[in-house]
This record gives structure tokens, C-alpha cells and sequence, in this order.
């Protein structure tokens, strides 16, 4: 798929993978770009900074009815959305201890918020024979999570959607990717810095969004399914698949020598106080 002259809608694109992915659908010409975020503030600023040729939506995208009314009203005002992005997404830095409220946000946000664009865009692309879906889901959701239980299911719930986009639609003209990146320095990540959860995704190595964006502009140039910013993944993914006793019995490792690090730096920070 090339941008050019296409109409998308990104959502969690006020910042972040979602705002480098929508500048960058811009630098590729795409005629008009709907930023969705749940923040009004920040919907302004991005669309501010993005220029003319961007929209901005305040929507809740866990609310079913939000993104119906969210999709009508860009094909209202811009015409057919060619490609939908549906990238928001949080995390909760809990395991057992999550809560139903939690449980059913982030259900709500990196799951559901998949469902509902598909329920809300396909009617208009199957009508035309044509309509791209990607969604943001995480090397999580192929590797899991250390640490943060509700993000490791969901986003392992969220490949499984687009997999079975992908094939109920794909003979239909329907284009699906999931975009699976592992660690990427944005503003959320370095302002949970010091949680194992967060430790375990910073140890991986962090990549720019921008290198996110550009690795999904090639992902979706070659229509592939699985977009992978930080191609280890790819390998990890096999040796998850051929070896699963080995990859837990490796996930536990590494979750254990983080731990201890985290340790020794609160032990060593309450000794200099």
C-alpha cells in the first residue's frame, strides 16, 4: 500500500509511535490524517504541529459507540478511510493484584478498541473491495510481558484479532497488519522508569518512534502482516515456538536478574539517604 492521496485515521496519535506514524504518512503524501487520542489538549497540539492536512478527534476508543460515531464523521468530512490504525494502547504494571476495573480498562483500550474499528470501518471497505486495518499490538503479544499481566494477555488477544481479520476479510480485499514493536523511548515509557515491567522492555534496547514509523511504512508498502521494528522478534518468536520450556525457563532468567538490579539500586539509593 502507498500513502499517497490515502485517507487514515491513527488513533493514539497525539504522541508517540502514533504521532510518528501519522508524520510520516504525511511526509508520504497522504491526503489527510485523523489524529484520535483521548486527551483534547494533546489531539490540538499534535494536529497543530502536523499542519492543515490533519484532523483531530477526542474519543475514548474502549467506547463502542464513540468510534462508530468517530468513523462516520471522517467519512462525512474526508471521504473513505483507505487505512485505519487503530494504535492506542496501556499498560498496568500489575499481575494478579489487577483489579476488574483494571482488567476492564486495559481490556478495553488493547483489545476491544480493535474490535470496535474493524465493526466501524469494514462496512465502507467491503462495499469498495478495498480498506487496510492495522493494528498496534506488541513484541508482548508474541513474547509476553514480564511483569505486567493485563498488558501480556491483552496484547497477545490483540494479534489474535487481527489474525482473524486477516482471515475472515483477506480474500475480500482487506489488508491487515499488526504492528509488533518491542522497546520504544517515548514520554510514558521514561516516566515509568524504575518498574520491573518497565526495566524489562528498556533491557531489550530501545528503538525512536520515528524508526517505529518507518518501519511501518515498509510493512505496509509490502502489505506483510506481521510488522517488526526490532527484527530479533522474528527469531525470539521461532524460538518461543520450537523450544517453549526453554523460552520460559529464559524469561524467568532475565526477569530475575532485573529484579536483583532493581534491588541493589533502591538498597544503594536508601544507604545514601
Amino acid at each position: 500500500m502507498e500513502l499517497k492521496d490515502r485517507i487514515a485515521v491513527v488513533t493514539g496519535g497525539a504522541r508517540g509511535i502514533g504521532f510518528a506514524i501519522a508524520e510520516a504518512f504525511l511526509a508520504e503524501d497522504a491526503r489527510a490524517v485523523a489524529i484520535v487520542d483521548l486527551d483534547q489538549n494533546d489531539v490540538d497540539l499534535a494536529v497543530a504541529q502536523l499542519g492543515e492536512r490533519a484532523t483531530g478527534y477526542a474519543v475514548d476508543v474502549s467506547d463502542r459507540a464513540s468510534v462508530v460515531a468517530l468513523v462516520d464523521d471522517v467519512e462525512g468530512r474526508l471521504g473513505p478511510i483507505d487505512l485505519f490504525v487503530s494504535n492506542a494502547g496501556i499498560g498496568s504494571g500489575m499481575g494478579l493484584e489487577a483489579d476488574a476495573q483494571t482488567w476492564d480498562r486495559v481490556m478495553g483500550v488493547n483489545v476491544m478498541a480493535h474490535v470496535y474499528a474493524a465493526e466501524a470501518a469494514l462496512p465502507s471497505m467491503l462495499e469498495r473491495g478495498e480498506g487496510y486495518l492495522l493494528s498496534t499490538a506488541s513484541a508482548a503479544g508474541l513474547l509476553g510481558q514480564i511483569a505486567d499481566m493485563p498488558y501480556s494477555v491483552t496484547k497477545h488477544a490483540a494479534v489474535a484479532v487481527a489474525e482473524w481479520l486477516s482471515i475472515t476479510y483477506g480474500d475480500q480485499g482487506i489488508k491487515v497488519s499488526c504492528l509488533c514493536p518491542q522497546g520504544v523511548r517515548t514520554d510514558l515509557l521514561a516516566q515509568a522508569m524504575g518498574h520491573t515491567a518497565v526495566e524489562a522492555v528498556v533491557a531489550q534496547g530501545l528503538i525512536e518512534p520515528e524508526d517505529v514509523a518507518a518501519a511501518t511504512i515498509a510493512g505496509l508498502r509490502s502489505e506483510q502482516f506481521l510488522i517488526l521494528p526490532h527484527p530479533e522478534v522474528a527469531d525470539y518468536y521461532k524460538y518461543r515456538a520450537a523450544d517453549t520450556d526453554g523460552w520460559l525457563s529464559r524469561m524467568r532468567a532475565i526477569q530475575a536478574r532485573i529484579v536483583a538490579a532493581l534491588n541493589s539500586t533502591t538498597a544503594a539509593s536508601a544507604n545514601d539517604n
